[in-house]
């Protein structure tokens, strides 16, 4: 086990990225956050030299339809909500490991099933 991966625990990132936040993120977009398809968990996946890699995973919530809703455009909209602050959380992260980002990026949302899709959240250490 890497020492990132020690570091960036389910745990550690659910107090980082809390689960309010999902309900947050769906207020601002709809003014109800239960209209909202899915939760969000923000998960690490790995570590290389000079960057950290994390994913977002959207999780159906039950009796609604994950695989129906715009997930694709997603990454576009995580990248400027202020809710979701993911700039911020970039910030936040490296402090954790006694770094600073030089820049982060969200890539394309992946299918892994028709309940759960994930946007990886790669950070470039500085």
């Amino acid at each position: 086990m890497t020492e990132a991966a020690q570091i960036f625990t389910p745990d550690f990132l659910d107090e980082v990225f809390p689960p309010s936040r999902t309900e947050a993120f769906f207020e601002a977009l709809f003014g109800d956050a239960e209209d909202g398809a899915y939760d969000i968990r923000l998960r690490f996946a790995d570590q290389h030299p000079e960057e950290l890699r994390f994913a977002f995973h959207l999780l159906q919530r039950p009796g609604m339809c994950l695989a129906c809703n715009l997930t694709y455009g997603l990454p576009q909209v995580f990248t400027r909500h202020p809710v979701l602050a993911v700039g911020a959380l970039a910030r936040t992260l490296c402090e954790r490991l006694g770094a600073a980002p030089s820049s982060w990026a969200l890539g394309s949302t992946r299918e892994i099933s028709r309940k759960e899709h994930v946007i990886p959240f790669t950070i470039k250490l500085g």
